[in-house]
């Protein structure tokens, strides 16, 4: 059996290397598909939004969002472990 804490651990530390918004970009593009960071920045946002008071509507209009995808990411900010909320830009 592979030892998956390992390797989140190893993606982790990498994230964290990440010193720019441009070698943040490189670094994605590298590990995931185009379609997996839309669908990351689509939660980013949506999360954002949510923590700034926009409605469900609001929300999946200007993001494109599912409402089952939407709905999980408004748990994660309201009953998750607080990443959202600790790491959304404030601009």
């Amino acid at each position: 059996m592979k030892d998956y804490e390992h390797m989140q651990d190893v993606l982790y530390r990498t994230l964290l290397n990440c010193k720019t918004v441009e070698v943040c970009r490189q670094l994605l593009e590298d590990l995931c598909t185009f379609q997996e960071v839309e669908q990351m920045a689509q939660r980013a946002m949506a999360a954002k939004l949510i923590v700034e008071g926009k409605t469900y509507s609001e929300i999946i209009e200007q993001t494109g969002i599912s409402s089952a995808t939407l709905s999980r990411v408004s748990r994660a900010v309201h009953r998750g472990p607080g990443g959202y909320v600790r790491m959304l830009p404030k601009d």
